[in-house]
This record gives C-alpha cells, structure tokens and sequence, in this order.
C-alpha cells in the first residue's frame, strides 16, 4: 500500500489550493479519505466521544446492508429463472442473454450460481446508475460550496436500488437518485441538515411520478410478459371472499424473503442480520426498530380484530404485515436514520410507534396504496423535530417544577 499512497501523495499539490486542480479537491480528498485515515489533526482542544466517525459509520452501515444485498442478486435471479421456467423461455433477452450464455451458468432456478449471476446483471447496472449519478451531483454541490465531500452518500447510493424494481429503467433510477440527493438532501446543506431520508425522497419521487414502472403486477419479476403479484398487492385487490387464499406464498417464503418485490427488501432474515450489526455497534436505534415493531403489531391486531365485511386487507393476521412489503427493511434501515429521525431517547419511542402505525393505517385503510412503509417513514421524518420539541419542552417543565417545589 506504501507505492499507493506515495502517488496519492505526489498528486496533493495538483489538488491543494493555487494548484491546477485545486476546484476537483474536493474528489482527491474523497478518494483519499476512503483509502487512508485523514492526515489532518485537531490543533486545539478536542472533545473526542468516541473513535467512530462518519466514515465508520457509513461504512457499518453498508456492512449490515450486506445480507440485503445478497439477497437482491440471488432473488432477482431466483425469480426471473422460475418465471422463465414457467413461461418456457429458454434464454434472456437482449446483453444479459449474451452474458449468461458467454458463462455458460444456464438458468436453473435450483443452481446458486445461476441465480447470483442472473440477479446480479439486473441489480448491478442499477447500482452503478445510481452512484455515478448521484455521486456527480455530490461532487458538483462540494465544488460550488468548497467543502469536503461527505460520506453520507455512501449509504444512499447503496440504500436506493435495493428500494427498487429490477425492472426499472436506467434513466428513472438516474432521474430518482437525482431528486433525492438535490431535493432531499444539499437543499438543506448535506448531509446532517435534511429533514427527510434522501433514498425514501428519491423513491417516492419515482412511485408518484412513474408509478408504472415501481408499482403493479408486472414490475417485480424481470421477465418480460410475466405478471405476478407481491403478497399486499394481491390481498388489496382480492375480496374478502377469497381473503388470504389470494396470496400465493406462505409466511415462511415471506419471511424468508424468496418472493417478488423489490430487489432488496423481500428477506425479513437478511434485514434481522443487519439490525444486530446496526444496534451491537449503536448506530441503529434499538429504540426506534422496538417501537415499530410493536406500533405496527399492535394496530394491525387491533384492526384484524375489528374486521371488515368489505376490505380484505383488514383479513391479513398481524405477523404477516411484519414479513410483507418492505416493513422489516424500513424498521432497521430506513426509519432509523439518524439525521432524519428523532434525536431524543424519550422521542424515539414515540416516532418509531408513529411510524408502525401509519404503516398499517395506510396499508389497510387505504388499499391504493398497499405498502405504506415510504409514506409512514416520511411522515414520521417531518414529524420527528416536533416530537423532540415536546419531548424537551416536557423536560424543562419537569424541572422547574422540581426547582420550584
């Protein structure tokens, strides 16, 4: 690594101010401070909390978003193979065909490598889209306000294509990220002063805006012709006559993760696995992930409970909203973002169980829009200063009262 940062060394004054380059220092900090601890030091007096950095922590983060991420290769191409199957198709259409038959890996859903390989053609070129893209546009807000570029995009860059369908076209998955990191995020300042998670903007830009290609039957399987509906989209259209015989896959499969959906939220497995990283290390909020859990449980019981002569989605039993849609992703990744989320111990109970509500509400009360995960969470980011408003305020009283008494 030494001849590495000699020449990383050897470019500093190209970059550094008066140089040639100096407007692209911002990009040789960025490559430098990834590879290398920062070579800066605090001069005066430091309050130093702990060794985690911005840096570690997005790096955490991306670690526990690993399982995820296996998940989307290996699904996205389990599920386009046992379409084609289906459908008797023998090949891909198009450069992914040419690739899977330059590797002669074939398309047995039964064959791990097969699967991986297959996903990975759809997910990877999402992927890139989005972090060359958005990258971009990091680059170009640190130029123009002359500061560092930070690490947050790490995570969104990452977070974003696992949102989606395999299906979405490149230049939609452009064109979100872009809203997202512009609109959501250096609008506000960057990264620490939005008020609203960047990849949950990017997203419901694109569900509103191009609900075909993120939202139906027929987006969610990479297999053209093919239609297949995900477990809350077949019960919201179902009646109650038919009920939960509607959903064609088993609590196990869902929870799982090995049906349709988007590329990395299917598996509540994969997104456990990160949420033990994120809460061992303290990045993720246990707080937030707890009251989630138990908001959405306990509303979802109480409306099954209720039930509907006219509603299906009142028929779907409590531990089935916890495995479907992107709920179990959204609790350990998404709704505990900590910029955009509560800041507050007290807060965070009261936003985590908001946000489980809401989930519910909108997915069983209004069945246009089955998810409800995106719009919970962003309701409870624009909600999350307000609880901490009461939450202090709350606190002051309790104090002068006990200082008066």
């Amino acid at each position: 690594m030494k001849p590495l940062r000699r020449f990383l060394d050897n470019l500093h004054p190209l970059f550094d101010k008066r140089g040639k380059l100096e407007k692209l220092y911002p990009l040789y900090e960025a490559v430098d401070t990834f590879l290398y601890t920062p070579g800066t030091v605090t001069q005066g007096t430091a309050h130093v909390r702990d060794g985690l950095d911005l840096k570690r922590t997005m790096i955490t983060v991306v670690a526990a978003l690993v399982p995820c991420i296996g998940m989307a290769f290996w699904n996205t191409g389990y599920q386009a193979n046992v379409a084609m199957q289906a459908m008797g198709i023998s090949a891909a259409a198009g450069w992914r065909g040419d690739v899977m038959g330059l590797l002669g890996v074939g398309y047995d859903p039964a064959s791990l490598v097969a699967n991986l390989v297959h996903g990975a053609l759809y997910f990877l070129p999402i992927f890139l889209v989005c972090n060359i893209v958005g990258g971009l546009w990091e680059l170009l807000f640190s130029v123009v306000r002359k500061h560092e570029i930070n690490e947050g995009f790490l995570v969104t860059g990452m977070l974003f294509p696992l949102v989606l369908p395999p299906t979405i076209p490149l230049w939609q998955a452009a064109l979100g990220i872009s809203f997202g990191v512009v609109i959501g995020k250096e609008v506000f300042g960057g990264t620490g002063r939005n008020f609203l998670n960047p990849a949950l903007t990017a997203r419901a830009f694109l569900y509103f805006a191009y609900p075909a290609q993120i939202s139906g039957d027929s987006v969610w399987t990479a297999v053209d012709g093919f239609s297949g509906a995900t477990p809350l989209g077949a019960l919201a259209v179902a009646g109650v006559e038919r009920g939960m015989e509607a959903i064609h896959v088993t609590w196990s499969q869902a929870f799982l993760g090995t049906i349709q959906g988007s590329m990395g939220e299917t598996s509540a497995v994969a997104c456990l696995l990160g949420a033990l990283v994120l809460t061992a290390t303290g990045i993720g909020s246990w707080r937030i992930m707890v009251s989630m859990f138990l908001g959405a449980l306990g509303f979802a019981s109480l409306l099954y409970f209720t039930g509907s002569s006219t509603n299906a989605m009142f028929l779907m039993p409590p531990h089935w909203h916890l495995v479907t849609g992107g709920f179990a992703f959204g609790m350990v990744f998404m709704a505990t973002d900590p910029v955009s989320a509560s800041m507050t111990s007290t807060g965070k109970w009261f936003y985590g169980a908001l946000i489980g509500v809401l989930t519910i509400l909108i997915r069983v009360i209004n069945p246009a829009f089955p998810e409800g995960v995106m719009l919970a969470i962003l309701f409870g980011n624009v909600l999350a200063p307000l609880i901490d408003y009461f939450v202090i305020q709350a606190n002051i009283k309790r104090r002068l009262a006990r200082n008066e008494a």
